[in-house]
């Protein structure tokens, strides 16, 4: 996190961590195209012929608080890493100084030994970082829920329940869960951050109304905590409030 007294800003930094092809940077196309433009900066990405990331993805957000003197910006800058394993160093570079991770999983049976590995990876970067991994909101999206020979809702359920992270499931390529996986990782960051550093205070809305005024900002119509629903196991509280 970054305060820029000066300019009037704060920027948080939220990394989308995961194997090769699980689809981060889907999720960033997606909520690209789901927020408003005005909302929202550049996608810029760095791919190769086949889809893979070279280096990193990066979307920035910006919304702006109410207050004295125009308030103050909210900017939440979004990275991917790149999953492929000889890029080591550049995912422990992205991961520098962020402030939420979500882990972006593949549903496909095939893939559970890659998503294992790669959380692995998360822990050793993170512990390399000087951070632990239960100090950092973590949350885990289950991606491409729309192809066939994917691990069970049933399974996943459990697995959520036995952990300690948020667990959203989703199908970025159609959009579905790419909200859902985004405000559930912006709610968790905002309350380790605010409850740290007090930045309600320093935005000038109450802690509760963070959320909800972030999504009129960028354009979503959707209810937030209908979106925060969809979370099926770990430690979400404590639940947005509810902010006229």
């Amino acid at each position: 996190m970054q305060i820029n007294f000066g300019g009037r800003e704060i920027a948080l930094k939220l990394v989308y961590y995961g194997p090769a092809l699980s689809g981060k940077t889907t999720n960033l196309r997606a909520l690209h195209q789901l927020t408003s433009e005005g909302s929202r900066g550049r996608l810029m990405t760095l791919e190769t012929k086949d889809d893979r990331t070279l280096f990193f993805d990066m979307l920035p957000l910006a919304f702006r608080a109410p207050g004295a003197g125009g308030g103050m910006t909210l900017r939440i800058k979004i990275f991917t890493v790149p999953g492929q394993v000889l890029h080591a160093s550049t995912r422990r570079l992205v991961l520098q100084g962020a402030d939420g991770v979500a882990f972006v999983a593949d549903s496909q049976i095939s893939e559970t030994e890659h998503n294992a590995a790669s959380f692995l990876d998360l822990r050793q970067n993170l512990k390399d970082l000087n951070i632990s991994l239960k100090q950092l909101p973590v949350i885990i999206q289950f991606n491409k829920r729309d192809l066939d020979r994917v691990r069970s809702d049933d399974e996943l359920d459990a697995l959520a329940r036995r952990g300690r992270e948020p667990v959203f499931k989703a199908s970025a390529v159609n959009g579905t869960g790419v909200l859902e996986t985004f405000f559930g990782l912006l709610h968790v960051t905002w309350t380790r951050l605010d409850a740290e550093h007090h930045l309600g205070q320093m935005l000038g809305i109450e802690s509760g109304a963070l959320l909800p005024m972030a999504a009129r900002q960028l354009g979503i119509t959707a209810d937030v905590p209908t979106l925060l629903s969809s979370c099926v196991g770990g430690r979400l509280n404590p639940a947005p409030q509810v902010t006229p």
